[in-house]
């Protein structure tokens, strides 16, 4: 039995996994992948962590309850099309359920445990999101709501007046 090397009493695996350079170099590994599918027009799928993805609009309870703790999405056809990814996010559109309920998926880069193409996994991603990425998500999304809300001109209205 292999047993795992300790350090101050915590495991080193667990520490690395936990590790910031760890996490941008996974991050950096996943986008890279990324980007050469969608280049080439490959269509793969993404297993990840149910616990750190957003649907928008968010999904009906019904649908919601559906979904396993690590969920396996598709990224092909319109899917594959609406595929995006910056430096810590990816999103896509996806429909579920028999009346095919429409909701764009989001979650951290890092939330990917597998890319798989024709079902073989061809990269495995063991590093944790970080922390804060809620924080930064939600930052991020307060930010694109009012940058929407200011870019129709109906809106300058509700704008108070100095």
């Amino acid at each position: 039995m292999v047993k795992l090397s300790e350090k101050n009493g915590e495991h080193m695996l667990i520490d690395m996994l936990k590790d910031r350079e760890f996490q941008e170099m996974m991050s950096s590994h996943l986008k890279d992948t990324f980007a050469y599918l969608l280049e080439r027009e490959s269509p793969f799928a993404i297993l990840c962590n149910i616990e750190h993805v957003t649907f928008d609009p968010p999904l009906p309870q019904e649908l919601q309850k559906l979904l396993q703790d690590l969920t396996l999405f598709m990224i092909a056809g319109y899917t594959f099309e609406s595929f995006d990814f910056d430096d810590r996010f990816l999103s896509f559109e996806a429909g579920f359920g028999p009346e095919n309920f429409g909701s764009v998926v989001s979650m951290p880069i890092l939330a990917v445990m597998q890319v798989l193409v024709e079902e073989t996994p061809i990269l495995i991603n063991l590093a944790n999101p970080p922390a804060d990425y809620r924080s930064v998500k939600e930052e991020e999304g307060i930010q694109s709501s009012m940058e929407t809300f200011l870019s129709n001109p109906e809106n300058q209205k509700f704008l108070k007046k100095k």
